[in-house]
Formats: C-alpha cells, sequence, structure tokens
C-alpha cells in the first residue's frame, strides 16, 4: 500500500505538495470515488487513479532508450558543473524521480544509452560479472588490419590490464568504419584500444546493448519506452564474442 499523495507525485513527476494540492482541487479520483485526503492508502496494482478524468498507469520502474547526442554527458544531475544531462532531454511525460543513466558513454559519444529508476537492474547490467555485450560503430582516421583484429580478439594489454576479448569486424568492406563489441567498460577503453595500433577514434556511437538495437526511428536526443520483451534482450549475447 502507499499513500496518494506518493503515488501522484511519483507518476506525475510533481512534488508532494503539489500532488497535495491537486488532491485538494477535487481534480484526483480513486476507483470512480473522489479522493479528498493526501494519507489515503492505495494499492498500485489494484488500485484505479484518475486525475481530471485521465487514468494514471502504474509502473513501479520504467525502461527508456535514448538516441543519445553529442555534447551532453551520461549522468542524472549536472548541477555541479553546469551541463546538460541524457535525463535533462528527457519530454516532461517520460521525466520522473531518481531516473539514472545505467552506464556512461562519453560526452563526444552518440547513440544507446538506457535510463532507469530500477536500481537491482541496472547493477544486474553494469557488474562486470554478468559481461553484458555493448556493440559500437567506430569511424578511424586510418583502415585497421589483421593485426590489430587478433589484438582485439586474443585480448588487448591496456595500461597494465588484460582486456576480455573483443569483436572487431569492418562495416560495409571499409576497414576504416569498424563494428566493435565489447563485454566489459574499461574507461576510454576503444579509443585506446586503437590508440594503441596508432588509429584515432573520429566518431563512436553506441548501437546496441546486448541484443537489443538501438531504435533507428530515434532522432539524436529523442527517446522512448523500452517494453518488457525488448528488456530481456539487454541480457541476451549477440553471438559475435
Amino acid at each position: 500500500m502507499e499513500r496518494l499523495d506518493k503515488f501522484l507525485a511519483r507518476e506525475l513527476n510533481i512534488t508532494r505538495s503539489g500532488a497535495r494540492l491537486l488532491i485538494r482541487s477535487g481534480g484526483v479520483s480513486v476507483n470512480a470515488s473522489p479522493a479528498c485526503s493526501a494519507d489515503r492508502k492505495i494499492d498500485p496494482d489494484a488500485d484505479g487513479v484518475f486525475v481530471n478524468g485521465r487514468e494514471i498507469s502504474y509502473n513501479k520502474y520504467v525502461y527508456i532508450m535514448m538516441n543519445k547526442p553529442k555534447g551532453v554527458i551520461s549522468s542524472s544531475d549536472g548541477r555541479r558543473t553546469g551541463e546538460k544531462t541524457v535525463v535533462d532531454l528527457l519530454p516532461p511525460e517520460m521525466k520522473r524521480k531518481d531516473l539514472f543513466p545505467a552506464g556512461r558513454l562519453d560526452k563526444d559519444t552518440t547513440g544507446f544509452v538506457l535510463i532507469t529508476d530500477d536500481g537491482g537492474f541496472a547493477h544486474d547490467i553494469l557488474s562486470p560479472k554478468n559481461h553484458i555485450e555493448k556493440t559500437y560503430i567506430a569511424v578511424l582516421d586510418k583502415p585497421f588490419d589483421a593485426a590489430v583484429r587478433r589484438d582485439f580478439e586474443n585480448g588487448m594489454e591496456l595500461g597494465g590490464k588484460t582486456c576480455m576479448p573483443a569483436a572487431l569486424e569492418s562495416v560495409g568492406g571499409h576497414p576504416a568504419c569498424a563494428k566493435i563489441v565489447l563485454k566489459q567498460g574499461m574507461y576510454h577503453q576503444i579509443k585506446r584500444m586503437f590508440k594503441k595500433h596508432g588509429i584515432t577514434v573520429l566518431e563512436l556511437k553506441r548501437i546496441a546493448m546486448g541484443a537489443l538495437e538501438l531504435d533507428e526511428n530515434l532522432a539524436p536526443g529523442q527517446a522512448r519506452y523500452i517494453g518488457k520483451e525488448e528488456l530481456s534482450l539487454v541480457k541476451k549475447s549477440t553471438k559475435y564474442v
């Protein structure tokens, strides 16, 4: 059971005082009966809550796919640095308290960011022991060769550590455009792996997490909800590695 004002504040992304004001205004009903008390206890799974005639759907957690643009940080709070975050880009109807990106992309890296308020799920997909795959497309300043591919696939030595084997292949037959599949997330890993071979990454985009691919219909900065069936794909292998 949950207080009505707490439920409304979370689901409508408003303050508790704002929720209480909404209740006092007479615009809230529960199971077709007017709700007058902010501390009324409801069962979000069973009770129907309406605001001005519109039912408020209940989702304990939400999962959002965003096509991150350049120049935005993968954080939920940019107040310390004054920078715009991926959560800032969400439209008002998608925002709710406690949202955060599950994993980070560099500021100049684009593509798939998963935003959620489910800490348990985020822990599962970010835990190094689970080896969730992330797939990227990189535009390079020069072609890579078979020796670079072997180094990726065999587990490259990087900064005194041995990387997990990673898949590397050209895209469309162009060796200066690469697809990379990683099972770990070291700092600036892809850029450092190519830099070891004298290659600079000019553009980097994440196109998949596990077997869930970035929706090609999402323009940079746009986002959509991830369905339950899609969500299960995040933990599935692409079979590349």
